[in-house]
This record gives structure tokens, C-alpha cells and sequence, in this order.
């Protein structure tokens, strides 16, 4: 593995998407947010079991980070009862909503209902399609460090969820937002490679240009629309992983606008609140071309 300092070089190639395990950068040194201190209003800051349980799965990820292995996570009862309300509040809504495309990639990673799935079984599966891979992370990494891994096909992806009292909210990344929102539509080779470019984009980018990478990221990986057969449907994590935002999403507080690469990275966002504005990509193709020549432009 090469050196983490390869975040600053320039990608070597804008269309080379094979990479190879030889390839990756190191994950040890990884910087990240201090996972022992929670906001007071996560719903898990004062439960102390909760918190253990987390940090035990976070420990996990720090192992991983030392060997470059996936360990299962044993999950108990509480938290496969999470995944299973939030699955099946979303399945109907998944049903009408979720592109098509979304809705296969499911079925094709082997998820189900009725249990949480485990990243080594869906970092196999990736690789064998579009040659994505997952890696464990015990909390926030940095922007720029984690839109770069994009760049190497990998998605730093967290093990832990969130917590029982509340199983329809969560203020961070989980299990939940990861699996049953981003993981699915790595199968996608365009979406793929578009989010690829975002990484190639990251290790090169100015602060201006993370910002607007940030903005890109988030109009799009979390909380996208796409055309489809005369409708519009949601490929966003974000979307796909929370029924709040996916029922407000196709109601009418919402404005949804063609999109348009130049007013995305222009436009600011608030994350604590319900999405007033989306944007609709008429494919992922054009998303992921459009995408090339906006991170060709950088340097210039």
C-alpha cells in the first residue's frame, strides 16, 4: 500500500477505474472526528449501554484499520429490530419511489428485511461488479479525506446503528444510511465511476473546490432525483434511508429542478432540516460525464 500523502498528488488517470488492492493507500493514521463524545441531542448520549455497544463496533473498524480485514459484526436482537422497522417502513415507500435501478442492486446484494447485513458480505459482491469495496470506519472522517477514498473505489462506510429509541432519525452516519441507502447503488458502473471522479476530484481540489464537491455530493449521492421513463425517482442515500425525507421529497414543499452542474455547487444547503430543494439528473451517464469535465477543469 502506498503512502496516505497520495491524498495530494494529482490522479494519475481521469479513466483508469480498475484499482487494484496493491494500489489503496494505507487506512492507518486515518484522521477522524473523537467517536467518544456524542452531541447531547444524539439519542444515545446519556444511554451508557448504548454507548459501549458502540464503541465496541467502532473498535472493529479500528481493528480493520490496523489489518485490512472486514470483522462481522454479531448483532443482537435490539438492533436487528432497528433495521427491521426501518426496512419495512421504507418498503412500500421504496416500492414507488426508489429507481429501478436501486430496487434490483438490492435484491442483487442478497439485503433483506429481516437482518442487518454484514460489509464483508457486500464489499464480495461489489468487487465482483463494478469493483467497489467497503472499508469499516468507528465515525466522521474529514471531507476531503473521505471523498478521496472515492477516488481508490472505496467507500469508508460505519457499522454501528443508531438508536433504538428512535429508529427513523439519526444526526450521523449508521448501518442504516449506509447498507439500505449509499451501498445499493455502487452496483451502478456510471455511478460508480462518477463517484470515482468525485475522489480524483478531492485529492486535488482547492478549499473553494471541496465546497463545491461537498455541495455536488450532496444534491446528488445523498439526495438525488433521476428521470425514469417519464417520472422521477430518488437514488440519494439520504432519501432512500429515511422515510421523512423520502415522503417529502415527492410532496409539494418541495422544489425539484432540472439539474444543472453550475447552480448545484453554487447552492447552499442546511442539513438539520427536511430538503426544500432537489435536483433531477436525467441519467447517471450524463451525471457521470458532466461530473469528468467539471473535475478536468480543476488545475486550469
Amino acid at each position: 500500500m502506498s503512502s496516505p500523502g497520495v491524498f495530494s498528488s494529482h490522479p494519475s488517470s481521469m479513466t483508469n477505474f480498475a484499482v487494484s488492492d496493491e494500489e489503496l493507500p494505507a487506512f492507518t493514521d486515518m484522521p477522524f472526528e473523537d467517536i467518544e463524545e456524542l452531541p447531547l441531542e444524539h439519542p444515545g448520549a446519556t444511554d451508557m449501554e448504548y454507548r459501549k455497544r458502540r464503541d465496541y463496533i467502532a473498535s472493529l473498524a479500528k481493528k480493520f484499520r490496523e489489518t485490512g480485514v472486514i470483522t462481522d459484526v454479531d448483532y443482537n436482537e435490539d438492533e436487528q429490530n432497528v433495521w427491521r422497522y426501518v426496512a419495512n417502513e421504507l418498503e412500500e415507500l421504496h416500492q414507488k419511489h426508489a429507481s429501478p435501478f436501486y430496487l434490483k442492486a438490492k435484491k442483487d446484494l442478497g439485503m433483506s428485511n429481516d437482518r442487518i447485513p454484514q460489509l464483508s458480505e457486500m464489499t464480495k459482491r461489489l468487487k465482483e461488479t463494478t469493483g467497489f469495496r467497503l472499508a469499516p470506519i468507528e465515525g466522521l472522517v474529514d471531507t476531503r479525506a473521505f471523498l478521496s477514498w472515492l477516488s481508490w473505489r472505496t467507500m469508508l462506510s460505519t457499522q454501528y446503528i443508531r438508536h433504538h429509541s428512535r429508529p427513523g432519525y439519526t444526526p450521523e452516519p449508521d448501518i442504516v444510511h449506509e447498507a439500505m441507502g449509499h451501498i445499493p447503488m455502487f452496483t451502478n458502473p456510471n455511478f460508480a465511476d462518477y463517484s470515482q471522479f468525485i475522489g480524483h476530484g478531492a485529492r486535488i481540489a482547492t478549499d473553494k473546490q471541496i465546497e463545491e464537491l461537498g455541495r455536488l455530493y450532496w444534491f446528488t449521492v445523498e439526495f438525488g432525483l433521476v428521470e425514469h421513463e417519464g417520472d422521477i425517482k430518488a437514488y440519494g442515500a439520504g432519501l432512500l434511508s429515511s422515510f421523512g425525507e423520502l415522503k417529502n421529497a415527492f410532496s409539494d414543499n418541495v422544489v425539484r429542478k432540472p439539474f444543472n452542474l453550475e447552480e448545484v455547487i453554487n447552492t447552499d444547503y442546511d442539513y438539520s432540516d427536511m430538503q426544500p430543494l432537489l435536483f433531477v439528473i436525467p441519467s447517471y451517464a450524463e451525471l457521470k460525464e458532466q461530473t469528468r469535465r467539471y473535475i478536468e477543469s480543476f488545475g486550469k
